[in-house]
This record gives structure tokens, C-alpha cells and sequence, in this order.
């Protein structure tokens, strides 16, 4: 049975939400028309922008990031990566200019090229740094400072807890928490009992992370952790409307009615005009990753997302997903009548 506090408004500081369900920035994912798709099903749940380095967005080198965030996009978030309290600073300052209703700090991304310039999971190793970036942002905006981090660097430097609470002392306002170290990478199953020790520990609020797929996956994490609320990753990749079912669930206690194979072809070819529509050819390019996730489950699956993951055009695209929508939608009409 899940708390009654669950369908309650969630307060990060000065800032309320009415959903306790988050989308995670994805690396390449979350832009702007991946958003608008996920805002429709989930309009209450704080969303993110892709992770920005900071010292990227103070050059101005990764400024689009951020500039892409639209009024429709509320509540949102902007994500920052770096191990230089005063460019993440500085960073934070231009993201609250730009519409970050909180702005959130890395520290538990495992990616190479993240880690080796000291950001992301590395912070894990470096507690000190970590509460020297979180006092210094904290000091300089006027809006909610979070961190999203991993449980420990490996199975041999687990400090979820210690870290955690450094992260609070040093004046973040919630913390969210992927149950894996950072060796794990995405293997293995989420530790959540660590996520619990976690929430036990701390005053602020506390979201888990890892292996939620599914509105009763979030359920049982919710129950088996008494954490504050789930962000979903991995499980929204070519299936933006999970954040809005877990929501729905949470706050009604009733599953929304499934989502059919059509449905996410449809959205599919939204998504496609979408990205042509916000970054023209290259946004074509970008879709063929999306459209492998979305063709998935389903007889001809494999033969048609091999030609969704090679197309040029706008128009290619339509025309192969169109072509499949009709042959559901024949075989639907089949099934009615017999």
C-alpha cells in the first residue's frame, strides 16, 4: 500500500510540484521535442534538460541547451556538470536566466569523458570538491540547488550515505539517488535498499532512481524505499509516456489503459516531424536512434526499424511509419469483426 503522502504536492525548498514523478536528463535524449511529448502525458512532473558542462554553457558553446527551454516546458530543470565551483556558479546564474526552476548538479554520471574532467560519478571520490560546488551554486541563485548522484564509485567505496549528507549540510534541497555504483554502469540490477538507508538518513527530500520501467516498478521501489518520488531514464527511451502513468498511478491509484503498438507509432512520427521541425536535417539523423526504440515488440519490427535507422528524409520516414500504422489499423478492423 503506498503513503498517502505520495499524492501530495512535493516542496523542494521554495518550489512546489504537484507530481513526484521526474524525468531524467538523458544525454542526447532530452531536448526540446522529446520534452514536449513527455510534458503532454506528465503536465505536473519537473522535467530536465540534457546534462550541460558548465564550462561549455559560460563559453557559450553549449548555450542551445538551455536557450531551447520553452514557458510549455515548466516545471523544469537544468542539469550542470563540472568540478569548478566558480564556473558552475557562474553556469547556474545564466541557467536561472533561462527558466531552471532548480537547477540540478551531476554527480553521478559514469561516462569516460565525464569522470576523466572530474565531473559526474568522480565527485563521489572527492566529497570535498562536491560540497565546495554545491555551497558555492546554493549561494548563487535564488532557486533550489539538487544533486543527482550514485550510490559509490564501486562495490570496495559505497558512501551513499556519508556523501549524501555532506551534499544536505552543504545546502542542497533534494537529492536523487541511482541505486548502482559507478563500475556497475547500467548492469546489474538498482540496489535499492541503499536508496532507503539513504532516505533514512536524510531531512530533504529523496528520489530513486534505477529500474523503474513501469508504473508497479515504481510502486514497489516507492514502498520498499520510502523515498519521496522516481525518475524515470532508460524506461522513457521510444516510450515518452511513462512518466505520465506512473503520475496517474501515484495519484489514483489506477493504471492508465496500454499503450498499443499504434499508439507508439504514432508517436513515433511525431517525434520525427518534431525534430525536423526544431533541427532540420540533423534532426533526421538524430530520429534513427529514437525510431529503434519505439519499433519494438511486434511482427515486421525488426525488418522496418532497420529501414528507420537509414533514412535521409522527413518524408522517407512518414511513409515507412504510415505504412505500418495502416497495416494495424487493417488488422485491427479484422479482429473487431471476427
Amino acid at each position: 500500500m503506498l503513503s498517502p503522502h505520495l499524492q501530495t504536492p512535493l516542496k523542494i525548498g521554495s518550489v512546489i510540484l504537484h507530481s513526484r514523478v521526474f524525468q531524467s536528463p538523458l544525454s542526447g535524449v532530452s531536448d526540446r521535442a522529446f520534452r514536449q511529448l513527455v510534458r503532454r502525458y506528465a503536465p505536473d512532473s519537473m522535467l530536465y534538460t540534457e546534462m550541460v558542462h558548465a564550462a561549455g554553457l559560460c563559453h557559450a558553446h553549449q548555450l542551445k541547451k538551455v536557450m531551447d527551454v520553452s514557458p510549455q516546458d515548466q516545471p523544469i530543470s537544468i542539469q550542470l556538470f563540472d568540478c569548478r565551483p566558480d564556473f558552475m556558479a557562474e553556469a547556474a546564474r545564466m541557467a536561472v536566466d533561462e527558466g531552471a526552476l532548480t537547477i540540478d548538479i551531476n554527480m553521478g554520471c559514469p561516462v569516460n569523458k565525464v569522470t576523466k574532467k572530474g565531473g559526474g560519478s568522480s565527485l563521489l571520490r572527492d566529497p570535498e570538491t562536491a560540497r565546495a560546488i554545491v555551497r558555492t551554486v546554493a549561494a548563487a541563485v535564488p532557486v533550489p540547488v539538487t544533486v543527482k548522484t550514485r550510490i559509490g564509485w564501486d562495490d570496495t567505496e559505497v558512501n551513499a550515505v556519508d556523501f549524501a549528507l555532506r551534499m544536505q549540510a552543504a545546502g542542497a534541497q533534494m537529492l536523487t539517488l541511482h541505486g548502482r555504483t559507478r563500475a556497475q554502469g547500467y548492469r546489474g540490477s538498482a540496489r535499492w535498499e541503499w536508496i532507503a538507508k539513504v532516505k533514512a538518513a536524510l531531512e530533504i527530500p529523496v528520489i530513486a532512481n534505477g529500474d523503474i520501467f513501469s508504473a508497479a516498478a515504481a510502486a514497489r521501489c516507492l514502498e520498499q524505499t520510502g523515498a519521496d518520488g522516481v525518475m524515470c531514464s532508460r524506461g522513457t527511451l521510444g516510450y515518452p509516456f511513462l512518466v505520465g502513468e506512473i503520475d496517474h498511478f501515484l495519484k489514483t491509484g489506477q493504471e492508465r489503459s496500454p499503450v498499443t503498438i499504434a499508439d507508439r507509432l504514432r508517436c513515433a512520427a511525431e517525434h520525427l516531424e518534431l525534430l525536423w521541425r526544431y533541427k532540420g536535417q540533423r534532426g533526421i539523423y538524430q530520429s534513427r536512434k529514437h525510431m529503434s526504440w519505439y519499433v519494438k515488440g511486434f511482427e515486421g519490427a525488426a525488418a522496418l526499424r532497420s529501414k528507420l535507422t537509414r533514412i535521409e528524409s522527413l518524408a522517407e520516414g512518414q511513409a515507412l511509419l504510415a505504412a505500418a500504422l495502416e497495416h494495424f489499423d487493417r488488422e485491427m478492423a479484422i479482429s473487431a469483426t471476427t
